[in-house]
């Protein structure tokens, strides 16, 4: 156990994070699923952009790596225009 204030607030500072980074990490993977799953382009659209700006903040603080949001992202976009060529 930390035998100092400094520690004991670190331990309890990490926790209220980790809790945190889980929950947005977590969410973020739900609206992906529901991306994954829509069949209509406006919907797909829509999912795109809030799924694209969740990842980039999962990458900007470090919860994901930044090129596995690149690289999901670019995924997602190519499910999102395959979409667009079906609706044509």
């Amino acid at each position: 156990m930390a035998n100092h204030k400094s520690a004991l607030k670190r331990i309890r500072a990490n926790e209220t994070k980790r809790l945190r980074n889980r929950f947005q990490h977590k969410t973020t993977r739900t609206f992906m699923r529901k991306l994954r799953e829509s069949k209509e382009f406006a919907a797909a659209t829509e999912l795109f952009k809030m799924v694209s700006s969740m990842l980039d903040k999962l990458a900007k603080r470090n919860i994901i790596h930044k090129n596995k949001a690149s690289n999901l992202k670019s995924q997602f976009a190519k499910r999102v225009n395959k979409l667009a060529v079906a609706a044509a």
